[in-house]
């Protein structure tokens, strides 16, 4: 490809991004909407549990989990209405994770989301119940929300899939490692293999807990959005380490240089910002080249990439 057309590409590539910020605004206002119908009211008791609930999941945030859900149902034949108690099972288990990170035995952070954190806006003690109450709600939508399939084996497996997510050999494990090797030196295969559970588990999950709802699809299908998972929660993770060094605070709604003051292995700690800015092109380019089988269809998977991947915030 000539630069002309190179460029070409970008612009592109740029305008289809900027149209598809419409489409994700859209997919939060019903997330917020569906996640604020499904928690439980502060009226009632243990009403300050309730309240915190609400403060940590209905504090604005992207969203981007339930949108990978939403873009990936786009491509497997389904509505969001088919799959909005899944995307909200996976944004409550993303927030509780938040709430935990945030604490002072964890990454000991003030804000989030451009307000207190949790335990900031109440206490640590309600801070932990926060947590433990949102994923136990998360796992109770799959296994009796009306939407979702009424087959007993897809609901176990849609358990299945988010308590692996979720576990030590997912997002827990992968929050174990980071806190363990703050200070030392990995190596940038280590650094991945750590990403790949804190980050890119649940994000895998999300594209094929999509999957799952749909009738079942040919293996070279499920195979592709599976690279596309793997691919899309590596590149998302590195953009975030990336944005922690180059970002803003006032646009990230969080404190940014965290990474370095915790010494943390991150790839631009390792291998350093430009091998990081190729890193992440490489694996949007992998993301990109997986979705084939699926032709216009993924179309919105696709912009969604383009989107998170080229993101400042």
């Amino acid at each position: 490809m000539n630069d002309s057309a190179d460029r070409r590409v970008r612009v592109q590539d740029d305008a289809g991004t900027e149209a598809f910020g419409a489409q994700l605004e859209t997919w939060r206002l019903r997330m917020e909407n569906a996640l604020a119908a499904r928690l439980p009211q502060p009226s009632r008791v243990p009403a300050r549990l309730h309240e915190a609930m609400r403060y940590s999941v209905l504090g604005g945030g992207k969203r981007i989990r339930p949108a990978l859900l939403f873009a990936t149902a786009r491509a497997v034949g389904l509505s969001e209405d088919q799959v909005e108690a899944a995307a909200c099972a996976i944004e409550l288990v993303h927030v509780y994770s938040l709430v935990h990170d945030d604490l002072p035995a964890m990454d000991n952070d003030d804000l989030r989301r451009g307000r207190p954190t949790c335990h900031k806006a109440y206490d640590e003690a309600t801070a932990l119940l926060v947590g433990d109450a949102l994923q136990p709600l998360a796992f109770q939508l799959l296994a009796s929300d009306p939407a979702l399939p009424a087959s007993p084996v897809i609901r176990l497996r849609l358990i299945d899939m988010l308590a692996q997510a979720i576990g030590t050999f997912g997002m827990a494990g992968g929050q174990a490692i980071d806190l363990a090797v703050q200070g030392t030196r990995l190596d940038i295969g280590q650094v991945e293999d750590m990403h790949a559970r804190k980050t890119g588990a649940v994000i895998s999950a999300s594209v094929l807990m999509a999957a799952e709802c749909a009738p079942p699809l040919e293996t070279n299908l499920y195979s592709a959005l599976t690279r596309f998972a793997t691919a899309v929660g590596l590149a998302f993770q590195i953009q975030d380490d990336l944005l922690d060094v180059t970002g803003d605070v006032s646009t990230l709604g969080k404190a940014t240089g965290a990474d370095s003051e915790r010494a943390k292995p991150t790839h631009p700690a390792i291998i350093g910002i430009t091998a990081s800015q190729q890193r992440v092109r490489l694996l949007h380019s992998q993301a990109i080249n997986a979705l084939a089988p699926f032709g216009d269809r993924a179309d919105s998977l696709r912009s969604l990439a383009h989107w998170l991947l080229s993101r400042q915030y």
